[in-house]
Parts: C-alpha cells; structure tokens; sequence
C-alpha cells in the first residue's frame, strides 16, 4: 500500500550516497543514512505504543534528529506536531491535550520541566545527537503505514494571538502537492545547495525549505539558528537561501555582505513577515540579487510568489501559484473591483481541511465553495501581482472611517529617521478607535514624533495621520518576524481614556 508523502520524498532517498545535510563542523549526512533513521524513528514511535493516526507532538532543538523523528512519523503514518522551542510549559500542556497526543518527545534539558505538561502522554526525550530515552527503544524497521492523500500529516498550531490557538489539519497532499509546485517555481535541482537557517518547527523552515529541499534531492547547509557571521562564511558553499526580513536586515548592517561574496548565488528567498521595500532595493544595490518574496500561512502552505524569471516588484508577493486560486472580497464575500482592497481567500490543493476539535471555527474560515478566508487584507494590481495591505481585524475603524495600517506605515517608513514603523488601533471615548504609531529610529537618528506628524500632512488624509506617535527601542515581534500588533494594542489601550471623575 502507499504512503503518499513518504513515497514521494523519502523512499527514493534509500540507499543513496549523496549529501543531505551539511552541519555546522563540516560533517555530512547522505540521503541514505537520513532515510534509514527516518525508518528507525518509525520503528520506535511503533513501539511506544502509536498507531497511524495517533499525534506526537515535540518540542526538539533543530537537529538532524528531529528532522528523521519528523520522517519517521510520516512512514509510521502518525500526525506529527513540531512545537515552537520557546513555548513555556503550560503551552505545551494545552497542545497535549487539545491534540489527544500519546506521545511527547523533549529535549533532554527540559525533562523535568515537562514532567506535568505530558498529562496523558507518555514523556521521552531525543536529544540533538540522536541520544536520549526514546533512542532506547527497539529500532528495526517495517513497512511503511499506508496513507492516502488526504490523510492527515501535521498539525500545526497557529500563535493564538487572537485567542484560542488552533491546530490547522494539514494532509499529505497539502504538504507534498505544494512543496512540487515551488520546488518547479523556484527551479531547484539537485544542483542546488540551501542554506538553511531557520527554524524548523514552522511551516517555512520545514514544509517550504526542507521539503523543497527533498524533492529536489540537492543538499542542505543546516544551521541551528540564524548568525550572520555563520551565514556570511557559509554562503560560498550556497546556491539558495530561504529567511525571514531580519535575516537580510543583519546581513546588510554588515560589511563583509558583498557583491562578489554572493555572485554564485542564484536565489535569496523571504518571507513570514513583510519585506520592506527599502530594504529589498538595498539588497539589490548591494549584492546585485532582488530577493523573491513570497506570501503563504499556516493553514495555507504557499499562495503566492514573485517569479523566478520576471519581474520581482518590491512590496508586493507576486503572483498566484500554479493550481492555486486567489480572491479579493469585501465583509459580505462578494468580489471587489478591480484595484480595491479586499480580504485575500484562497483554494487550492494546499489548503488545509480545517482546524483540530473546532467544526464551528472551520465552518466560519473555509467558505461552502471551498475558499478559506485569509483574514489578510490584499490589493492586486492590473498584471495580477498582489500587495499585502494588512490584517483584516488590524484594521482600524475611527470615526467610522477606515484606515489601512499599511499605507501609514509605508507614509512613516519613507520619513528621514524613521527605521521601520507598526500602526494600530486603541481604544478612543470619540472616535471609537484612534490611530497610533510604533516607530524605530535609525541608528544615531532621533526622529521627533510633532515632525513626523506634520511632516504627514501632506500626504496622509487627516483621519489616517496617527493621533499618537510613540518612539520605540524595537517593535515586538514572534519567532518568525512578525510585528506582533496584539502587544502594542495592549500597551496603548489607555491612551485616550477619559480621567475618572474623583
């Protein structure tokens, strides 16, 4: 019988001498050794007791390790939950038990500190080297669990910033139909070598970057985490890289990052957070290389991307994918003319079937017809090439008029001094919700928030000119490099409250 991911990705891999991962101290790991520990995961999480369709969820350090526990679960049939490494106890207590996993697997160093969070679960560690007490169990391989295409693979489970955290059900053909189509879009062939950086308890480090990766059985620079000295010494042995915009912010604030030091290089890729567009045309200038911004989500896999040979436009995230379709509609679902800002809905192969235990919440996201609701506000211009403008619930409404934070911050961002900037609502007694900005000065810059304001004058409607400007040392962000707008919100609430009478 067939296991649809498995096949496709790791059973041509058996026996094969290439080099899959290329760790830090310059040792390799061949695609036939990666692919008979994938079978030896397998055969453990067999004999702790899982069964196709059973969850494990971990929260590993990247390693090659976890990378095979991750195949071996796939062989096994078992739906697997990478967790991000920074979530406290308590969170991984709620992924537990919200999932029904039977089995957690943890680093070593945080043994003791999940002995609660397990409930149900049976604990065992594996430790970045391939050691710990699930290594302890028996290890002869079987036959592959058959799985079908729609079948589900992962669960991966969205920050929950908005509330409840929601486990997004994604199949094995949402992960390998979409993993083909950009392994073609991007042009990667065994020839290739990716450097990869990020982390891989997310939908870019693993079913984007590994993934591709996989299919296109070239080799893989696997780092642990992000260091820009690490990454400039290893980019001679590259071809690709694939990171978030904080790792070519860094990489421009330093000198060694040259245009000879990446002229080998055929493609630089962003994305989990807005590129800005200056720092897209810096890298341009400095390296000679326009790097490919692409927009996908959790519960969508990749949606869209600039292309490979064509123009790569700044600001935006290009064009649909093949195979996946892409719509614009207002609060009532109905299409916006052409040039108008709409919520982005998408249907394809690669989205998801719905969120874990919350029928209801899927029946709200995921329209009859098929599209899921993004809940990202997008605009498409006359060749189709599609701007992010924003979230639909960070949308601002104040005096009843609407305001996209996105054009504000691009106003802001393009001020003499201003580094970066995140616009949002609060709370106001008149207006219902007031417009405040979040701005990060240039090094050595001291922008004054009364000149910024008035230097919007101009340009910016009065109602969109924030009432509130508040320099700050960053903007608070997640693991991928998201602006985390729900924070800011929280800290500003009381802005504009009205003093209580005494």
């Amino acid at each position: 019988m067939p296991n649809h991911l498995h096949d496709a990705l790791f059973a041509p891999l058996d026996g094969a001498a290439s080099t899959f991962l290329v760790l830090p101290d310059g040792s390799r790991v061949t695609h036939g050794a990666f692919a008979a520990e994938a079978a030896r995961m397998a055969a453990r999480l067999a004999a702790a007791g899982l069964a196709p369709g059973d969850r494990v969820a971990m929260q590993l350090e990247k390693s090659p390790s976890m990378l095979a526990a991750i195949a071996g679960a796939i062989r096994a049939g078992i739906v697997f939950l990478p967790l991000n490494t920074a979530y406290t106890p308590a969170e991984v207590a709620y992924f537990v038990q919200d999932s029904g996993a039977r089995l957690l697997l943890a680093d070593p160093a945080r043994e003791a500190a999940l002995q609660g969070a397990a409930g149900g679960a049976a604990l065992m560690t594996l430790a970045a080297d391939g050691s710990g007490s699930f290594a302890g169990l028996p290890a002869a391989p079987s036959a592959p669990a058959p799985r079908g295409p729609g079948d589900l693979a992962a669960l991966l489970y969205t920050s929950g910033t908005t509330g409840r955290s929601k486990g997004a059900m994604l199949s094995h053909d949402n992960l390998l139909s979409n993993a083909r189509v950009l392994t073609a879009a991007w042009g990667f062939t065994a020839s290739d070598c990716l450097l990869h950086a990020l982390p891989v308890f997310h939908t870019h480090g693993l079913f984007v970057a590994t993934n591709v990766a996989l299919l296109a059985r070239c080799p893989v620079i696997f780092l642990p985490r992000f260091d820009p000295a690490e990454v400039l010494r290893l980019l001679p042995q590259a071809t690709a890289m694939m990171g978030v915009p904080t790792f070519y912010t860094r990489l421009l604030d330093d000198p060694r990052l040259t245009r000879d030091l990446v002229a080998h290089m055929r493609l630089f890729v962003s994305g989990s957070a807005p590129l800005l567009t200056e720092t897209h045309r810096a890298f341009a200038a400095r390296t000679g290389h326009a790097i490919l911004e692409r927009y996908g989500m959790t519960e969508t896999n990749m949606i869209t991307s600039n292309p490979l040979h064509g123009e790569r436009r700044p600001g935006t995230v290009g064009l649909p994918l093949p195979g996946v379709e892409v719509r614009l509609c207002d609060a009532a679902g109905q299409p916006v003319p052409d040039g108008g800002i709409g919520v982005i809905e998408v249907r394809g192969p690669n989205v998801f079937s719905g969120y874990w235990g919350m029928p209801e919440k899927t029946r709200e996201e995921i329209r009859p017809d098929g599209f899921f609701i993004t809940g990202d506000l997008g605009q498409r211009d006359a060749d189709g090439y599609l701007t992010i403008v924003g979230r639909a619930k960070d949308l601002v409404i104040s005096g009843g008029l609407n305001v996209y934070p996105k054009e504000v911050e691009l106003a802001l961002d393009a001020l003499p001094g201003v580094l970066e900037s995140a616009v949002f609502g609060v709370p106001h007694p008149d207006l219902g919700e007031a417009v405040v900005a979040a701005v990060v000065a240039r090094p050595g810059a001291r922008p004054d928030p009364a000149a910024l304001s008035g230097a919007l004058t101009g340009g910016l409607a009065a109602f969109k000119r924030p009432r509130h400007i508040a320099i700050v040392a960053e903007l608070p962000r997640n693991t991928m490099g998201k602006v985390q707008k729900n924070l800011l919100r929280a800290e500003f609430a009381g802005l504009f409250q009205r003093p209580t009478a005494t």
